[in-house]
């Protein structure tokens, strides 16, 4: 790394960046562009992975979407970053989604009810099936919980407090059975989504049928490209108002910024601020942008040995004071994010503000000191599509924990599934911070507190704790909590949780983000949810 300070490096490289988009918008898609776009061929050669390979524009009917990351399935038992929520809800359902008020509403299911302490009881709708007009079965929904819960490191199955059994009564009606009190298990069943008993697998499928308003026309998990075209025996009635579907992805912001502009796509999601703040001045461009539910955070490696400086949490405590959040958020973020005050998003039920992040490099200096803690040497990883402007973020944390006598070495994991073996433990020892978004797709803080901090010695044998954070108090808590019916004495029990885990001081620094979309102004009915997807039977396109 240079002396050069990297927050002043980085804006002048935004505003480069600003004035190559404005030029290629002038110029038109002339050599300036080609270079961006064809740059971004997938694996197979089959063309752009970012944008439509032909010229022109989309029939009437047709949507294009192009994400920043690549939709390895349309399933989402390993990961579910966002925005793919908004596709893979489109194929396949759950019993129940979580609305815009970030509430459970009945999806295939036509009852779902707490029938006793631990036992909820689910009646299916008697009007489902899948796109091939097969019934939606008991089986089916009792093999895609098993199978969640089955895959290595499984995002949604660590949300839950505990694998459920299904007891089925009848056909049409199943009994979900605790060992004890689950009573947001109507919330956390909308992320298991149901698919046909004998093709569904313990893994992420790329292909398949599903209940949903869309059909898997055509999908390339290398490439990230999928053509979705409408279910014409949908079990919901009525008709989409889209012919096609076309999803692709793209990492290079650039690119997408200028595929937008130039309308190879319709859609761009998870963008810098500065890119929104450019795309605002384009006619015909629209930004769509609501606080979120995605947690973001800089979070220590909880399997580092004993002795080392970092399982210390004063010293944890000390290097958050390194970090100028508030320069970071309106140098290189244009305010559009948040600086965490707790351990969650504030957007979701059963937060507590239970602290937040100072800036004072003396402070550091001295705990450190105090703690007898010199020449540190530290690793950070991220994924580079893992947050909006992830490397000017990463870079500005050299030269600030630098100016507290902390070496940072920075480290990009490749994309496509490799961050999960570092979740997990598998690259245990060699990396001491990881920059890691954490979506919810719940509504509730519950959520995110279970699957990040109700680790116990058990579950960390097997590697399913949250980068190996163990806490037993906390953890009985969360339990607690998990089984606490009364919303009132249950969020008292969550402060108490999340109290203690902000003494643990287990991130460097955290924020929740705006949710930022791009969409052409042909696009319409696009209602962007707080969970940062939105429904894409409603919208529609015009010429």
């Amino acid at each position: 790394m240079t002396g050069t300070d990297p927050i002043a490096q980085n804006t002048r490289a935004l505003f480069t960046r600003r004035s190559v988009l404005r030029f290629a918008t002038a110029l038109g898609t002339g050599a300036v562009l080609a270079p961006a776009l064809s740059a971004c061929g997938g694996p197979t050669g089959t063309g752009s992975s970012g944008t439509s390979s032909s010229s022109g524009g989309a029939g009437s009917g047709t949507l294009r979407v192009t994400l920043n990351r690549n939709l390895v399935s349309l399933d989402n038992k390993q990961n579910q970053f966002d925005a793919a929520v908004t596709v893979q809800r489109a194929v396949r359902q759950a019993l129940t989604e979580i609305g815009d008020d970030l509430r459970p509403a009945l999806v295939l299911a036509e009852s779902f009810e707490i029938t006793a302490p631990t036992e909820w009881t689910v009646k299916l709708r008697d009007d489902i099936h899948y796109s091939d007009e097969t019934p939606v079965t008991v089986e089916d929904v009792e093999v895609a919980l098993k199978n969640y819960f089955l895959v290595p490191a499984g995002f949604v199955a660590s949300q839950f407090p505990e694998q459920p059994s299904l007891t089925k009564v009848d056909d049409r009606t199943f009994k979900l059975v605790t060992k004890k009190p689950a009573v947001t298990l109507d919330s956390l069943m909308s992320n298991i989504l149901i698919t046909p008993a004998a093709a569904n697998k313990a893994e992420e499928l790329q292909g398949g049928i599903g209940t949903g308003p869309f059909l898997i026309a055509e999908s390339n998990s290398g490439t990230g490209t999928y053509k979705l075209t409408p279910n014409p025996k949908y079990w919901g009635g009525g008709s989409t108002k889209l012919s096609e579907v076309d999803v692709s992805y793209n990492e290079d912001e650039s690119s997408r910024v200028i595929a937008l502009e130039t309308g190879q796509v319709d859609v761009i999601d998870t963008i810098t601020p500065e890119s929104a703040e450019h795309l605002k001045t384009v006619q015909g461009i629209e930004i769509i942008q609501n606080p979120g539910t995605r947690f973001t955070h800089l979070f220590y490696n909880f399997r580092l040995p004993e002795d080392h400086p970092l399982s210390n949490p004063k010293v944890r405590e000390a290097l958050t004071y390194a970090v100028d959040h508030q320069t970071i958020i309106d140098t290189l973020m244009s305010g559009q994010v948040t600086s965490a005050e707790g351990v969650v998003p504030k957007t979701l039920a059963g937060f507590s503000k239970v602290g937040e992040y100072a800036f004072d490099p003396d402070r550091a200096k001295s705990m450190l000191a105090a703690e007898g803690v010199s020449d540190l040497e530290l690793l950070a990883i991220w994924e580079e599509s893992e947050f909006a402007g992830a490397a000017q973020v990463m870079e500005a944390l050299v030269t600030m924990l630098g100016d507290v006598g902390v070496k940072l070495e920075l480290k990009t994991i490749p994309t496509g599934g490799e961050i999960l073996t570092w979740r997990s433990g598998e690259k245990t020892g060699d990396w001491h911070i990881l920059a890691n978004g954490y979506g919810n797709q719940t509504g509730l803080a519950l959520t995110n507190l279970q699957a990040q901090y109700a680790g116990t010695a058990a579950k960390e044998k097997t590697k399913d704790t949250y980068l190996g954070f163990v806490v037993p108090q906390i953890a009985d808590l969360l339990d607690k909590a998990s089984g606490t019916a009364d919303e009132t004495q249950r969020n008292d029990v969550l402060a108490q949780a999340q109290q203690l885990i902000w003494a643990q001081w287990p991130a460097l620094w955290a924020w929740t983000p705006n949710n930022v979309l791009a969409k052409r102004s042909r696009v319409q009915n696009l209602n962007l949810r707080a969970t940062n997807a939105y429904d894409l039977a409603a919208v529609t396109v015009a010429d």
